[in-house]
């Protein structure tokens, strides 16, 4: 954990979240007048990946899914099938 008063944050605002990013800090605190006054902390994001495929198997797709096309289009269209 590292403390930056208030004027070197603002100055350096990117260089202090890419040391974030990268993990090379894990918190820094900014100070005003000396007193810690914030904290700055990395998101935990969780992985992207993690979604894909959560629902396989649960459902099946009717092979004339795509039957009723023209009439959607028509419904967002405002009546206008195309």
């Amino acid at each position: 954990m590292s403390t930056v008063n208030m004027l070197q944050a603002k100055s350096t605002l990117s260089r202090l979240v890419e040391s974030l990013e990268s993990g090379r800090e894990r918190e820094i605190v900014i100070a005003r007048n000396g007193r810690p006054a914030a904290r700055l902390l990395p998101i935990d994001v969780p992985a992207a990946g993690a979604r894909i495929g959560v629902a396989k198997g649960l459902f099946e797709v009717p092979d004339d899914i795509d039957a009723h096309n023209d009439e959607v289009a028509a419904l967002f269209l405002g009546g206008k099938a195309s």
